[in-house]
């Protein structure tokens, strides 16, 4: 496995937000026994929240992650290759409640450095969040052009607000993430 090197947080952010609007980034939860979960996520942001590092992130009460990540107040946002695309795209469509993504994609779940969810060995950089706070969206002030496009059923998501405690990468996440934007 490549040597993962601790970053800046916001060293990749622009790379970060790439991968996440061309295929998504992979968020690993886990239970309290340590069981991990990977969930596709293709919303969140970057910033400095309460003057500390912030990875906020969205998830929808009716997914599993949802119960892992108010079981255990942490996670990690993996950024992957394009390579796994197609491994991002399962990780999207089933549910960790009838399914093993770890297994089935053959995911490597690598021990964190200072969170209880692992990190994902195949990806590239690694963002490591304790929660610091959580909020439901409020559907009332939700513009009306959002609220028809992405809730028309309903099911607001939760914000989680995770305070990022580490973040690195592999060393040469130049050459395979940063080559490839063509």
């Amino acid at each position: 496995m490549m040597t993962k090197q601790a970053m800046n947080f916001t060293d990749y952010y622009s790379e970060t937000l790439r991968r996440m609007r061309e295929d998504g980034l992979l968020l690993v939860s886990a239970d309290r026994a340590g069981k991990p979960n990977v969930m596709t996520i293709g919303w969140g942001a970057i910033g400095i929240m309460w003057g500390r590092p912030v990875f906020t992130v969205m998830v929808r009460p009716s997914r599993f992650t949802y119960k892992l990540l108010e079981e255990v107040p942490a996670f990690t946002v993996n950024v992957p290759p394009p390579e796994l695309a197609e491994t991002v795209q399962h990780c999207g469509t089933v549910s960790g409640a009838t399914h093993d993504k770890f297994r089935e994609m053959n995911l490597d779940a690598i021990k964190s450095r200072e969170v209880a969810p692992p990190i994902i060995g195949q990806c590239l950089i690694h963002y490591e969040c304790r929660i610091v706070h959580r909020c439901d969206m409020r559907p009332d002030l939700l513009i009306p052009e959002i609220h028809d496009e992405c809730y028309p059923g309903g099911n607001f998501h939760r914000y989680y607000f995770g305070e990022l405690v580490a973040s690195y990468a592999d060393e040469d996440v130049r050459t395979r993430l940063v080559g490839s934007a063509g």
